[in-house]
């Protein structure tokens, strides 16, 4: 097993999620964009950061570099694939997943840990968990509002594609634990396969016991 973290000029979390998932057990390794994916690539993180610099809006450019025609290649074939706060926006900008993050409703960057209710508990992402548990990860963007149009967020609900909300520390999802103003306090969405998602969270930066949190384990598991 070998899951590729993605590195694209500004990223920043790439080391996080390797020494992560090693500490895990997980065979990572970061790959520069332009190398391509490994023939051996058997699950795929795309990490936070500020690839390109957020020029034009974020993840807008690293989205269409030729790497991410691989990753959609692999997604469609079923490999595992996290998209994690600026890998998020890139994965919504790539068709990964629907929807986009844009500008918080603060208008400024926020650095500050938050509490998810895990919304379905049978996806790879978190199976660790029950439906209803409430985990304690950290934010750390400036673009992370989760927007969609009435019509697809509609389907979103329907299709139960809605992966983690943003809620207080006993579970209520309300607009006080909402962070950033995301419609429908949506912290993290799959896509048209289970096997893919994205959230604004980090889960590698709860995974480490040293950090004092361990809370996002469970989801880098789901490259198990």
């Amino acid at each position: 097993m070998t899951v590729a973290v993605v590195q694209f000029g500004g990223s920043n979390c790439d080391r996080d999620a390797v020494q992560a998932l090693s500490y895990l057990g997980i065979d990572a390794r970061r790959v520069w964009h332009e190398d391509g994916l490994p023939a051996d690539t058997t699950g795929i993180v795309i990490p936070g950061g500020f690839s390109y610099g957020d020029y034009l809006r974020a993840g807008a450019m690293a989205a269409r570099a030729p790497v991410m025609s691989e990753v959609r290649e692999h997604a469609d074939a079923g490999v595992p694939v996290l998209g994690i706060c600026n890998g998020a926006q890139i994965g919504c900008e790539s068709g990964l997943t629907a929807g986009a993050f844009t500008t918080n409703r603060s208008a400024r960057f926020q650095c500050e840990h938050v509490f998810l209710r895990v919304e379905r508990d049978d996806t790879p992402w978190t199976r660790a968990y029950d439906e209803g548990d409430v985990v304690e990860l950290p934010i750390a963007h400036g673009e992370g509002r989760f927007e969609s149009s009435e019509e697809r967020y509609e389907r979103l609900e329907a299709e139960d594609r809605v992966l983690f909300r943003y809620c207080d520390a006993e579970g209520a999802v309300t607009e006080a634990a909402n962070p950033n103003g995301s419609v429908g306090n949506v912290a993290g969405i799959v896509g048209e396969r289970d096997t893919v998602a994205v959230l604004m969270p980090h889960p590698e930066r709860a995974t480490l016991p040293d950090l004092g949190r361990t809370d996002g384990q469970g989801i880098l598991r789901g490259f198990v």
